[in-house]
């Protein structure tokens, strides 16, 4: 009998508040990149009639706010390129429709790998409990763990979205990937 694994966007059935959390945003993140997944400019740009949203302006807006979340909430610093500009959730949705599938997708997967790792970084330096930038400008206390959170739920809020997209696009449902599935890119 071999031991069963589970996928990598399973969270733990039981670990710490810190694996927990984390593993809420990976099955978030592995959702959505499931439901944008082998699309062309045509699949990545379908709008509903009664929206402007699309899973390619998603994907990119996703970027950004993991860009965004990493740096200028947490520490102030400067946001990864390309999304070191004031108006970068905005331009993400507005832009994106100009990038290729291949971009896209590289976009998006770069930023959440470099993500996970900062991430993994700051718990392994102060905890879900540290201070961060964000807050300062209000003269607030703010917490890693509340960014996170904010994180959390802007996908859950999107990954959303995607499910009705994908679905109109092509018929793809589902909560999870299947246990095999892995990005293209």
């Amino acid at each position: 009998m071999t031991d069963h694994v589970d996928p990598p966007w399973e969270p733990p059935l039981a670990g710490t508040e810190a694996e927990h959390l984390i593993g809420a945003l990976d099955r978030q993140r592995w959702t959505f990149r499931w439901k944008a997944d082998g699309l062309d400019a045509s699949g990545l740009g379908f709008r509903l009639p009664s929206s402007s949203l699309s899973l390619g302006a998603l994907m990119k807006h996703l970027a950004a706010c993991e860009a965004l979340k990493m740096t200028w909430d947490i520490d102030a610093s400067r946001p990864w390129e390309p999304f070191a500009r004031e108006d970068a959730h905005l331009w993400a949705f507005e832009s994106a429709a100009a990038d290729s599938p291949e971009e896209l997708y590289a976009l998006y997967d770069g930023v959440v790998a470099r993500a996970r790792e900062r991430t993994a970084e700051l718990l392994a330096s102060g905890g879900l409990d540290q201070t961060v930038a964000l807050g300062q400008q209000w003269g607030v206390t703010v917490s890693l763990r509340r960014v996170l959170f904010d994180l959390l739920e802007e996908y859950a809020r999107h990954t959303g979205h995607a499910d009705l997209l994908r679905e109109a696009v092509d018929g793809r449902v589902g909560e999870d990937p299947p246990e095999d599935w892995r990005p293209v890119s």
